[in-house]
């Protein structure tokens, strides 16, 4: 599965990119127009005055900046969607691009920093020969990837960092297909029903979120209603197959901008379910890019004299309309997953809706398995200069989920006067090896010894990643550092040899307090443990999710933000609990 070499990459006269394959079951042509992203417009804070020195600063305003900028520093795949054309007859690159520009779906992908991608099989008989089997195997071929270049993902082993080969990149969950006579047929034959194949971390529901079917000539078979059904130009009585879906709209002539905008861009297909994205300007909230150009000390030590860099580091901010008119506000900083993108961070575990429930900032930060904690212990004064009188530097939290857990708790472990709490989740590395501690500091005396930070961390009760102390011993040692560094009263002096003996069966030590809330949405329940700590009050909360793998969701988001929102970083790094 997947390219063994990297396609040959091709440029129009134009500069616009495309480049083709032949997989076994299907041809391939990828066609890549310049990027145009909504947020994607950026002026240097130069013009307003705010340039130093050592760093210049972009935000979004007025600067139009090239396709090439953008990717690394900004992800917009998780919204960004997989436009598929099943080509009714095989066409040349050259029509194919024609094509793409001629029906809008060339701007729709500039808009998304996506792709159009244009299929045909390869069996003799074209689309009337093809079975469900082609899109499976299609489907297998894209991966959501923040890693990627001119379209292309090179996926490699987390672990070992074998190279497993060239793969497509696309969010396979707003698989949207154009199709057209034969082609028509053929979805209107195998696609419309449940399909299983590759999903995002395994096998799973790849049944497209929208089906776009103009001339059939065969009557649809209609297996499952949960598909958006876009007809065009079909006879009465094929439409009539139709009638119960959930989704359909039936039009005589497309305008596929316009369509895209009103019906195919809400839809996407999550985890199974035919789910709606968000409309924030509803909300009343925004969505905007910041690019920042920072010179950062290497390493994560307080004394570090490594030499300075110049790095890019690209975010997306959540905020409401209006948010800092009534004074100062908090900032949450958040850490994405590995494999996946800030934006995916805000939307799945609804970080952006809890920002907007609550009255606070939230940023996420892109690709921070390249951001150091000394580099984002670098950006928090510049943020907070940006955001002068808006944002309320006594109330800076941190969270993320997985990989950007691993940040979380490094900016605990190094940087711990930053920060007035931290909320990581689903991942417990450990102290001293732990992968994403980049400048291989290893020495205990560089770690935050004795500065309290409040914390509440959350784990999957069914995750095969050690999220919690009884899952691994690596997960029990950093239990056991948090509870050093807040002066817990339990001391966790715990062994996890011996943890079929431990007071509580997944933490070790019985909590001072126990709170049991129940997630509706999931039907399962977040189990908070609260410690106190040597001085009375509780800084510390450690919580497990019954069923859940390996995921965080909007559920525990909210339960860590109403806990860690109680606590402000006083001017003299000492933690305050607000009344």
């Amino acid at each position: 599965m997947g390219m063994e070499k990297k396609a040959q990459i091709c440029k129009t006269k134009d500069g616009e990119r495309y480049w083709q394959h032949t997989y076994e079951k299907f041809h391939l042509k990828v066609y890549l127009p310049k990027c145009d992203l909504l947020g994607a417009s950026l002026c240097e804070d130069a013009k307003k005055g705010g340039e130093s020195k050592d760093q210049k600063i972009a935000f979004s305003g007025e600067k139009a900046v090239d396709q090439s900028f953008l990717g690394s520093p900004l992800n917009y795949c998780y919204q960004a969607p997989l436009l598929l054309v099943f080509e009714e007859k095989r066409m040349e690159i050259e029509d194919a691009i024609a094509f793409a520009k001629k029906t809008g779906l060339a701007t729709i992908a500039a808009s998304y920093d996506a792709s159009v991608l244009f299929v045909y099989p390869t069996a003799e008989g074209g689309w009337d020969a093809a079975g469900q089997e082609l899109y499976v195997d299609l489907i297998s071929e894209i991966r959501m990837d923040p890693r990627y270049e001119d379209g292309i993902v090179r996926e490699t082993d987390f672990f070992t960092g074998a190279m497993k080969g060239y793969f497509v990149r696309g969010a396979l969950f707003r698989s949207d297909i154009y199709s057209y006579g034969a082609s028509a047929n053929y979805v209107a034959r195998n696609l419309l029903q449940s399909i299983e194949g590759q999903y995002l971390w395994g096998k799973g529901d790849i049944t497209p979120a929208m089906c776009c079917m103009q001339g059939l000539t065969e009557m649809p078979k209609v297996l499952r209603k949960d598909i958006g059904i876009l007809s065009v130009a079909n006879e009465e009585n094929v439409e009539a197959a139709f009638a119960d879906c959930k989704e359909f709209l039936s039009v005589k002539e497309l305008d596929y901008a316009q369509t895209f905008k009103s019906f195919v861009r809400p839809l996407k297909r999550w985890c199974g379910e035919l789910a709606y994205e968000p409309d924030l300007s509803r909300l009343g909230m925004k969505e905007e890019p910041l690019v920042i150009d920072l010179a950062v000390e290497a390493g994560h030590g307080e004394n570090s004299a490594d030499s300075e860099t110049l790095q890019t580091i690209g975010m997306l901010s959540y905020a409401n309309d209006g948010l800092f008119e009534n004074g100062p506000v908090p900032l949450v900083l958040g850490f994405h997953g590995g494999g996946d993108s800030a934006m995916y961070f805000a939307y799945v575990a609804e970080w952006y809706r809890i920002a907007h429930d609550h009255n606070f900032l939230f940023i996420a930060i892109e690709n921070h398995q390249f951001v150091t904690a000394k580099a984002v212990a670098t950006l928090l004064p510049v943020l907070l200069k940006r955001y002068e009188g808006k944002v309320d530097p006594s109330r800076v939290y941190a969270t993320g989920f997985s990989m950007g857990s691993g940040k979380t708790w490094d900016l605990y472990q190094y940087y711990p006067k930053c920060f007035a709490g931290v909320m990581p989740a689903s991942a417990l590395f450990p102290v001293r090896n732990n992968q994403f501690n980049a400048s291989g500091v290893t020495d205990p005396l560089d770690f935050n010894q004795d500065v309290c930070v409040p914390v509440f961390y959350s784990g999957g009760e069914n995750s095969h990643l050690p999220e919690l102390p009884s899952q691994a011993e690596s997960g029990l040692e950093r239990i056991q550092y948090a509870a050093q560094v807040n002066h817990l009263q339990k001391k966790f002096a715990l062994s996890f040899a011996e943890k079929e003996t431990w007071k509580d069966p997944i933490f070790g030590e019985e909590a001072d307090r126990k709170e049991v809330v129940h997630d509706d949405s999931r039907d399962s329940n977040l189990t908070i443990r609260y410690y106190d700590s040597e001085d009375g009050n509780c800084y510390t909360a450690f919580a497990s999710v019954s069923g859940q793998v390996h995921e965080f969701r909007h559920h525990s988001a909210e339960h860590a933000w109403n806990f860690i929102s109680q606590f402000r970083r006083r001017a003299d790094g000492t933690i305050e609990i607000r009344k």
